[in-house]
């Protein structure tokens, strides 16, 4: 009868394998169980299985134990062998030196996430891993795709529908709030429901959380006076401190225009439903190292941070950044 070795099938589990090194070793069933940890009715069904697929006895009982038949010992190298491979190849995963790498990051965030996030990441990447190279994209309905693919490594901001196979991380809340020129003459230190009505507003068509506004608006019955309309918060800060417009908008990009403009920031009296900027990456990438460095350093930059009041101390606080892990 011609035998089959363990190069000639793929049927050998690992288990098995440590199976056959462990009785060879112990010369007992009750000893290789301790050894795997499992039950001896569980080994006794392994040691079936590895008998059959060996199509050999391996081990004969005896008063001196378990005793390896000639076949068993024919094997044992080989078995041994493939054990330290897969050992090896366990072992064998990359590392990711932020001090020496030289790659690129692509991020999705909104052009909000320019102005109150991409600055704190650059400034700690820059200190910490000078080879590496940030490249911003737009976070859209693209996305998701992007992060599949690998043509973007991370997502910020919020996402409200995520395909199947995407990680998220919570960072930080968010709530809502009106910028007015600090010399507004008709609204001070607060803004009414009836202020808000009233006043005249400049509308962002872009960000994730934009919708979240038109929704509460639409569910309360107010038509905003909208005197006008812009795709992003470049020109936002000009528009607002020497107009009359009101401007609502997520707190963290809220205070942060404020505080380097010089504008009020009012609680927003619109009952407007709140969000968490979350991180976002695909499976694919989720044990990849050099991800997995990119995903500490947001974490330990935002997760939990107090942004609701970053910029209202007249400058922006200080946080501490402990060094990340490779």
């Amino acid at each position: 009868m011609k035998h089959r070795g363990l190069s000639e099938t793929n049927l050998l589990e690992p288990r098995l394998l440590r199976l056959f090194d462990a009785l060879f070793s112990t010369g007992s069933v009750t000893k290789a169980a301790e050894r795997l940890g499992q039950s001896q009715p569980t080994i006794s069904i392994w040691l079936a299985r590895l008998r059959k697929e060996l199509d050999d006895p391996l081990f004969i009982r005896s008063a001196e134990g378990m005793l390896p038949t000639p076949r068993a010992e024919a094997l044992i190298g080989t078995a041994r062998q493939a054990l330290e491979m897969l050992r090896r190849l366990a072992e064998l995963r990359p590392e990711f030196d932020p001090e020496t790498a030289k790659r690129r990051f692509v991020i999705c965030m909104t052009d909000a996430s320019h102005i109150t996030l991409l600055p704190a990441i650059l400034a700690h990447v820059r200190r910490v891993a000078p080879g590496i190279r940030i490249e911003a994209a737009q976070i859209g309905g693209d996305t998701p795709r992007m992060l599949q693919s690998g043509e973007a490594d991370l997502a910020l901001g919020y996402i409200s529908d995520l395909d199947a196979g995407h990680f998220q991380q919570a960072l930080f809340p968010q709530d809502w709030v009106c910028l007015a020129n600090a010399k507004h003459v008709r609204i001070g230190d607060r803004i009414t429901l009836k202020d808000f009505r009233r006043e005249a507003h400049v509308l962002i068509r872009s960000g994730t959380g934009h919708q979240l506004l038109a929704d509460a608006l639409k569910a309360q019955q107010i038509v905003l006076d909208v005197a006008l309309e812009l795709p992003g918060f470049l020109g936002l800060p000009a528009i607002v401190g020497t107009t009359d417009l009101i401007a609502t908008l997520p707190r963290h990009i809220g205070e942060t225009l404020a505080h380097y403009y010089g504008l009020r920031v009012l609680e927003c009296p619109l009952a407007i439903a709140g969000f968490t900027v979350k991180q976002y990456w695909h499976a694919r990438f989720h044990h990849d190292a050099a991800s997995q460095w990119l995903r500490d350093v947001c974490g330990e930059l935002f997760q939990q941070q107090d942004v609701r009041g970053l910029y209202r101390s007249g400058r922006p606080k200080k946080r501490r950044l402990r060094n990340l892990p490779s």
